[in-house]
């Protein structure tokens, strides 16, 4: 299927199906492996159906990490990631969005976990459609990719338009997956 309007549409609700039974999972060992003291994790307030990454957010503080959060203005606007304490209040953003206020510290991420529609084991993702994070993942190419999802998001194989980004890893509840290549 090479529709992504239909695909987005047919794993969301397999998503949103799936989310209202099984909830947040683990961070599993492979990420713990990644954190280290100082290290800046850009994670997301989880919207819909998207799979929780509470449990990844509270590995990189016990780690002494930090995190962030993207902040988004508008559709063509590149989002910003901004330093976010977890205690720290949010703001309601476009689309629904909670994320920090403006005026919050920008800050550069070494690891960027971004909530997925659809992905394969190529590494390719299915986002929401409006480019964020691909422009972000361009933005920051030093930053490990990291997708979370659950299994049932998962597809054979998606289409890659040039400007896809992959990833790096994606986890899921059953598993942690790295792609074989992520050069494109």
């Amino acid at each position: 299927m090479t529709d992504k309007p239909a695909l987005r549409a047919r794993l969301r609700a397999a998503r949103d199906e799936f989310a209202a039974n099984e909830g947040a999972f683990d961070a599993p060992g492979q990420f713990l492996q990644c954190l280290r003291e100082g290290l800046t994790v850009a994670t997301y307030s989880p919207l819909g159906g998207e799979a929780d990454p509470s449990s990844f957010d509270i590995a990189v503080l016990a780690a002494m990490g930090e995190l962030a959060l993207p902040h988004v203005v508008d559709r063509a606007t590149p989002i910003r990631f901004l330093h976010w304490p977890r205690e720290a209040d949010l703001v309601r953003g476009p689309f629904g969005l909670l994320q920090p206020p403006a005026d919050a510290p920008e800050v550069t991420p070494d690891i960027i976990l971004t909530p997925l529609v659809g992905f394969d084991r190529a590494g390719n993702r299915l986002g929401q459609g409006a480019g964020h994070y691909d422009r972000a993942f361009v933005a920051h190419p030093d930053a490990v990719r990291i997708g979370i999802a659950f299994s049932v998001q998962e597809v054979a194989a998606l289409p890659a338009d040039p400007w896809d980004v992959p990833l790096h890893h994606i986890a899921t509840e059953k598993e942690w997956m790295t792609p074989m290549s992520t050069d494109r």
